[in-house]
């Protein structure tokens, strides 16, 4: 489980590889490329767990593009495309 190195600087967790752990610092729904509205990609990612303060792991890629990804958020895991987990701002 390797944490993000650069000082935990903010990154989108869908820029983050397989073994990254870090925690929720905020959403970002409408600089996703999804086909949801922002408000809808918000609303998804608050029901998946995504808050402020979750602890999140990247468990398993995709094999195609690296997409989906497998996160485990506190003790859910759940599978999440790539451009919408790019709204979530994680450190």
């Amino acid at each position: 489980m390797a944490d993000h190195d650069e000082h935990n600087s903010p990154l989108p967790l869908g820029l983050a590889k397989c073994g990254y752990s870090g925690v929720v610092q905020s959403l970002a729904a409408g600089d996703a490329a999804s086909s949801l509205t922002g408000a809808e990609l918000e609303s998804r990612l608050i029901e998946f767990g995504f808050v402020e303060g979750a602890r999140v792991e990247i468990l398993h890629e995709g094999i195609i593009r690296r997409d989906p990804i497998a996160v485990r958020v506190e003790n859910v895991t759940v599978a999440v495309r790539r451009r919408e987990a790019m709204a979530i701002i994680v450190a």
